[in-house]
């Protein structure tokens, strides 16, 4: 998978961060409001700067390749696509949980492996089809965006709504691995992610479930 240095660069080292402040607020086992508000407006204005960043670099295009789609029938399409993942993705959840939870399996091992598993089926669809497609950058940046709004925003809302209370032994596993993870997405000096780093990820993921269910 070929990457931009300069765009990947842009929002990497914030993810990266995000497992490490994660970790900070939880050091107590709970994510009080006041915490969770700090990671909303963290998410915020990271928003904020690549939005007026994606801004910049659009007024700087003087091209536009007249075999794309409309911009109009391209935003359809997307909502469409959208609609289909999500859909998707809360009736994978939904039996998931059902089977789990008929099983009497921990709550955290549900959500860690299950649930998780399902709510990231459309990013793995996603990515697949961008790098079948040549669209490699697409491909990252939904790794790293979904990283990022994940740790901030999900998180951000739901602290802010009710405080979060967690296991901080297994949530530091996972955070853990979070970070080895994302350090393995780092591009060599090509702007390449290669197939053995694929591979070191699926090792990575394997011992990862193997400690959720071991603990």
């Amino acid at each position: 998978m070929q990457a931009s240095r300069q765009d990947f660069s842009r929002d990497f080292y914030l993810a990266l961060a995000v497992p490490v402040l994660t970790f900070l607020v939880m050091v107590d086992g709970r994510i009080e409001r006041p915490e969770a508000l700090v990671l909303l407006v963290v998410f915020l204005t990271w928003l904020v700067w690549t939005v007026r960043s994606a801004l910049r670099q659009r007024a700087l295009a003087v091209e536009v390749d007249a075999t794309e789609l409309s911009a109009g029938k391209s935003l359809l399409l997307g909502v469409l696509g959208l609609g289909a993942l999500v859909a998707a993705g809360r009736l994978f959840v939904s039996g998931a949980t059902g089977i789990a939870a008929a099983l009497d399996v921990d709550t955290y091992v549900i959500g860690v492996l299950l649930v998780a598993i399902g709510t990231s089926l459309p990013e793995l669809v996603t990515v697949i089809l961008s790098r079948l497609r040549g669209h490699d950058d697409v491909g990252v940046g939904t790794l790293i965006g979904s990283n990022l709004f994940n740790g901030l925003a999900i998180v951000g809302v739901a602290g802010t709504v009710h405080p979060i209370a967690a296991p901080l032994a297994e949530v530091a596993v996972t955070l853990a691995c979070g970070i080895i993870a994302l350090l393995l997405l780092l591009p060599n000096r090509r702007g390449q992610i290669v197939r053995g780093r694929g591979v070191l990820l699926l090792i990575l993921y394997a011992g990862f479930v193997w400690a959720t269910l071991d603990s």
